[in-house]
């Protein structure tokens, strides 16, 4: 079944990134190795690769003229880092410095990167790219999502696994070069690979919201 970003909260854009893959490569290979989930900030290029002219033009048309990264994480799952992640809701959002907001919290601090739950709202006007640098077939870890889970609002931990049990499960399969885009307070996990190589994905959060009362979005 081709899955819909409305009806669903995720599709599948088949080589949407592949002109841009020798330079994204070429990014990833200056960065630290060997860390299964690198917060970027501060990385030369990265913003230009992520504009609405380029790799982000998915979100903008999504979520308008205002649409902008605002964290990228790198993960990549290998021999030397492998990893499962249970269903989760993504719930944290990371600013430059800590403003205290009624409704945002509780804080955490992830990478050296200031982090706080904002309300959930936040979440469901946002969209989040998964760029895939390797090809991620059935044993490479690809992302699970349960379709329709982004329509739920913030789903209590207890009530996860019965909110995946109702709506089912689809995992995201891609070839290097492929994006897929997804609402991003779906419900998603992912299992550890059983493939030789990597698993590097780049993941980048987009919003066209403006935080209140001094809070800024961290950014790139």
């Amino acid at each position: 079944m081709t899955l819909d970003l409305e009806r669903d909260g995720a599709a599948h854009l088949a080589g949407a990134a592949a002109p841009f893959l020798d330079r994204l490569r070429a990014l990833v290979a200056a960065l630290p190795a060997d860390k299964a989930g690198l917060r970027l900030h501060g990385v030369e290029g990265l913003a230009e690769l992520l504009a609405a002219d380029a790799l982000g033009a998915a979100p903008a048309e999504r979520l308008g003229p205002a649409a902008r990264p605002v964290r990228a994480i790198l993960f990549d799952k290998s021999a030397a880092t492998n990893w499962a992640l249970g269903w989760h809701q993504d719930r944290t959002i990371a600013v430059r410095e800590r403003v205290d907001v009624p409704g945002y919290g509780p804080w955490s601090t992830k990478q050296g990167l200031r982090h706080v739950e904002p309300p959930f709202a936040l979440f469901e006007a946002m969209v989040t790219l998964r760029i895939h640098l390797d090809a991620v077939p059935a044993d490479n870890a690809p992302l699970l999502i349960a379709p329709g889970s982004h329509r739920l609002g913030r789903v209590p931990e207890a009530g996860i696994a019965a909110a995946v049990a109702r709506c089912g499960t689809a995992a995201c399969l891609a070839d290097a070069g492929d994006i897929w885009m997804y609402s991003t307070p779906i419900l998603h996990a992912s299992a550890a690979s059983d493939a030789k190589g990597h698993r590097r994905v780049l993941q980048v959060d987009f919003t066209g919201a403006v935080l209140p009362a001094g809070l800024e979005w961290l950014g790139l």
